[in-house]
């Protein structure tokens, strides 16, 4: 049979702001440290990564300045009867000491990674049958078509890391009742959500799909922090059973 179209006024809804936590801190030096929690109705992943390298500067060696001195000139042995006035005496000129350049202590780098992935979650639509005026006191078969499971594989700071979430649903039906459950639902005659409406009407069919999951880094399998909802909704309208008089 084919599914009616779906109206889709699905909001995504923080259940939770968690901010990374202190894991990220003197052990990321040297191993990467990976977390991943739920921010703003979306799955955040971030993996950090770095330490410290020490850089030496070698220190300019001192060049002494050297003084050239200029060689006195000898006067002539004097001349009886001439006496030569004596010459001046010329001194050595000093050439200026330049600076000494003072030596820099060590400059430490800092060499590190960070990196951060969101992750959107699939929304989730409605279907139900029979999809056209549903009578009152006959069941309405209902289902989503989101998948039972969600999982992804991202590579951050050089690292591998494995997403793996699953959601749960509760279905408001719009006359007051309420269904909470981990099957999607199907069609006539193999689904399992299904619903009778006792009056006819419009009703308001609601659907909150809670995902929550684990993350897989290093061989070890932890919880993510936090929840996903999302919420999806579509109109139904019933009707009363046709009513035939026989003679």
């Amino acid at each position: 049979m084919k599914i009616n179209h779906i109206i889709v006024v699905s909001i995504l809804i923080t259940t939770a702001s968690i901010s990374a936590p202190s894991a990220l801190a003197e052990e990321c030096r040297v191993n990467a440290c990976v977390d991943v929690y739920t921010q703003d109705g979306k799955i955040i992943i971030e993996g950090r990564k770095g330490g410290t390298a020490a850089v030496t500067q070698t220190p300019t060696p001192t060049v002494k300045p050297t003084v050239k001195a200029t060689p006195k000139k000898i006067a002539p042995p004097p001349v009886k009867k001439k006496i030569a006035p004596p010459k001046p005496k010329v001194t050595a000129t000093a050439v200026p000491k330049k600076s000494t350049p003072t030596p820099q202590p060590p400059v430490a780098q800092t060499a590190s990674l960070n990196d951060r992935l969101i992750k959107a979650l699939p929304t989730a639509g409605i279907a139900y049958q029979p999809e056209y005026e549903p009578l009152v006191d006959v069941p309405v078969f209902m289902w989503t078509d989101l998948p039972t499971s969600f999982m992804t594989q991202v590579k951050i700071v050089g690292e591998i890391v494995d997403v793996a979430l699953r959601p749960s649903f509760t279905w408001s039906f719009g006359d007051g009742t309420f269904l909470s459950t981990t099957d999607v639902g199907g069609p006539f005659p193999d689904g399992k959500i299904k619903h009778t409406y006792s009056n006819p009407g419009t009703y308001l069919i609601t659907l909150i799909s809670t995902w929550n999951g684990t993350y897989t880094h290093n061989a070890q399998t932890r919880a993510i922090t936090g929840t996903v909802k999302t919420t999806s909704i579509v109109t139904i309208t019933v009707v009363n059973s046709p009513t035939r008089f026989k003679n």
